[in-house]
Order: structure tokens, then sequence, then C-alpha cells
């Protein structure tokens, strides 16, 4: 058991060290990802600048549609957009769905701050604005 263990200790170090590889550029690596960040807060600071009055609602992309939470989420959207204010969420499935649903059928602006997310996290269809982010520091 021992000897197995320590082979395999031996491959993921390996395997880290692959993984942990330097680039060559570092400075030029740098720049690229600032600019990059720059990019995204200057495009969300653009496309959101003639809201004045937005909720952002966090919740959690795992619960259905069935959920009471949903519809208690979807309801409380809907409220926020009878009075004028903006809905804000990750723009994805679940609670984040709700809330953008609630304030569409009410005719307010629903907005969708999506994340690139390898496996999961497209955009609800209740968001009738939508930016999307790599970073979520940026998003945020």
């Amino acid at each position: 058991m021992a000897g197995r263990d320590g082979e395999a200790g031996r491959q993921g170090a390996r395997h880290d060290r692959h993984l942990l590889r330097v680039p060559v550029d570092l400075e030029a690596d740098d720049e690229r990802r600032a600019a990059r960040i720059r990019k995204e807060i200057d495009a969300a600071f653009h496309a959101l600048r003639d809201i004045e009055e937005g909720v952002s609602i966090f919740g959690s992309a795992r619960v259905r549609s069935d959920h009471p939470w949903y519809e208690l989420c979807r309801e409380t959207a809907a409220c926020l957009a009878h009075h004028g204010f903006t809905v804000i969420t990750g723009g994805g499935p679940g609670l984040m769905e709700a809330a953008n649903r609630g304030a569409a059928e009410e005719g307010g602006l629903s907005v969708g701050l999506n994340i690139e997310l390898p496996h999961e996290q497209h955009v609800n269809p209740h968001v009738n604005r939508s930016l999307q982010f790599h970073y979520f520091f940026a998003r945020k």
C-alpha cells in the first residue's frame, strides 16, 4: 500500500509542476490580463450607466421552479420592478431566473450579469439586458 501511495504522490507532483509551469513572458501575460479586466469593467459601466435605481438579487442556481422560494423571489422582483427598480442578478437559473422573470413579467428592466463557467450557467430567458464576464470580481 505504501509503495502505491508513494508512486501516486510522485505522479501528482509531476502533474502539479506541469500545471504550474511559469510562462516565458510574465510581464506580457500580466499586461494582457490587466487589459482584459479593464475592458470588462469599462463595458459593464457603459452598459449599466443608465440604471439609477437597481436592486441586486443573489440566490441559488439550484432552486427549482416548483420550490416556494422561486415563487417568493419572482413576486419580490415583480414588486420591485413595479416600483421602478431595475432587478439585477447573475442571469443564471434558479432564484436568479425567478427574479429576472418577475421583473420582466412586470415590464421592468431585468439585468443578468453572467459568468463564464466550464459546465453551467447559461443566461436565463427572462433577462432583457445581459453582460458576460470572465472574472468574478469584475462581475460583482
